[in-house]
This record gives structure tokens, C-alpha cells and sequence, in this order.
């Protein structure tokens, strides 16, 4: 899977109508709402793009429109691994509506989303089996999670590595993602799409260059950076073996 979401929303009822419609925001007011989500920051505009192409836009860059009865961003700095902890002035901004937080990436399989009801945490769940499964599960689970939590879709070994153990939770967060994709914003990024799904190509975003004029916040990104680096180690070689396995063939595997 290469599926990676970053969107935080706030509307007045299901989204799925307003990105249907076929209304554009205006550039001056969608970077006003940025300016609100992002408060000191030095906001320049940047190329445009679609909810298609720029879920998860790079660092510095904030993808956002304003619909009817919704408000949709595209922005890394927006999720959280505990969703629970979305800053005050965040929710704030979207005082008296739903707010719907959604964040997973296909390189750690982590997934986390949240949703609030007129400032009430209804439900916020992370997961990371690199981090040991469970990070964060509040409140009780949506519909369309109860057959991943019941155990109907495992995730199976991987045909030829070695030493493989159990997967940590009992189902593929990815896998569990993508439904709460479709449930809350009526699209999905890999699978199969149904009739109803959104055209996400056509849902066109404002995109914003959005940086800390302090420079903290890229150099504590820079440490982090640096820090996994280390945390890493030298990279790892495999090459498949005669029996159809595949074997680590790099120095320190050897």
C-alpha cells in the first residue's frame, strides 16, 4: 500500500454532498482560514492542486478549500498520533461543528483519526504496530470498524520472508484507514472505487507555502530527523534465496 492522508475537516453536516458540488473557493477567504489554523505564520500562496494529488502535501505546504457547509485541509502538521491532543485553537476554529481529523501513512502503517460533535470527543483511535498496536481508542467504535475488530480481516504472513511473527493487531490499519476515509469524506485513495465515491480529481484545492517565521519548528524537525536517522542503523540487502525466501545479504545480516 503507498496510501498517505493528512485531512482535518470541519462541517455542518456530511461532507460528501459539498464536495459534489461544483462551487470553487475564493483564494482570499481560504487563506484567511489557513491564517486561523496556522496563527503567526507566514502564509504565501502556492501552486494550486486537487484532493487527488495533494492529501499529503509536504511539510510547509497547506492544501484547503472552503465549500458549502464545509472546510477541508490538507496539512501533515494537522494530525496527531494521539488525535485526542488536536491543539485547543484548532477546535476552536471549529467550534459548534463536526471536526474530522484522518492522518495514515503506508511507511510506518499507521493510522489515526478522530472525530469531535460540537466540541465532545466522539471517537479518536491510533494505531502503529511499529509502536506495539494500540496507541490511542476512545470511545466506542463506528459500524464500519466492528468486522476489523472482530477478526474478519487478518493480515497474512508475507510469502517468503523469514521469521515472521504474529501482526500486531487483527487487522491492517491501512485497510481499516480507507474505510474511514470513504465513511467520512466519501472517496478512497487505493482499492477499489464504488459508483458513489467522490472524483477527487475534480475537488480543487488552494495550496499555500505556511512557515514558522521563528524557525523552531524546522529546526526541531531537522534534530527529529537526524535523530531517526541514527536510530536506524545501515541500510539492509535481500536478495531471494534458491527456496524462494528472501535473505538478508547485507553486512551486518551476514
Amino acid at each position: 500500500m503507498g496510501a498517505k492522508i493528512a485531512l482535518l475537516a470541519f462541517a455542518d453536516e456530511d461532507i460528501r454532498p459539498a464536495l459534489l458540488g461544483p462551487r470553487r473557493s475564493e483564494r482570499a477567504e481560504t487563506e484567511a482560514l489557513v491564517r486561523r489554523i496556522h496563527p503567526g505564520y507566514d502564509v504565501e500562496a502556492a501552486d494550486d492542486g486537487t484532493l487527488f494529488e495533494d492529501t499529503y502535501p509536504p511539510v510547509d505546504i497547506t492544501y484547503a478549500t472552503k465549500l458549502t457547509g464545509v472546510e477541508l485541509y490538507c496539512d501533515q502538521r494537522l494530525i496527531f498520533d494521539r488525535p485526542s491532543e488536536l491543539p485547543h485553537h484548532i477546535r476552536q476554529a471549529g467550534a459548534g461543528r463536526r471536526i474530522i481529523m484522518h492522518g495514515m501513512h503506508s511507511g510506518s502503517d499507521s493510522l489515526a483519526f478522530a472525530v469531535w460533535e460540537d466540541g465532545v470527543l466522539i471517537r479518536s483511535l491510533s494505531l502503529s504496530p511499529d509502536s506495539g498496536g494500540i496507541r490511542q481508542n476512545i470511545g466506542q467504535p463506528y459500524d464500519f470498524e466492528l468486522p476489523y475488530w472482530a477478526g474478519e480481516h487478518p493480515v497474512r504472513p508475507e510469502p517468503g520472508w523469514p521469521n515472521q511473527g504474529p501482526y500486531p493487531l487483527p487487522f491492517h490499519p491501512l485497510e481499516l484507514g480507507e474505510e474511514a476515509l470513504r465513511a467520512f469524506f466519501g472517496f478512497i485513495i487505493e482499492g477499489y472505487p464504488e459508483l458513489a465515491d467522490i472524483d477527487t480529481e475534480t475537488v480543487h484545492l488552494h495550496g499555500f507555502r505556511v512557515t514558522d517565521p521563528s524557525g523552531d519548528e524546522q529546526a526541531a524537525r531537522e534534530a527529529l530527523y537526524a535523530e531517526a536517522l541514527r536510530a536506524m542503523g545501515p541500510p539492509q540487502r535481500f536478495r531471494m534465496g534458491p527456496d524462494g525466501t528472501w535473505r538478508d545479504v547485507s553486512v551486518g545480516g551476514l
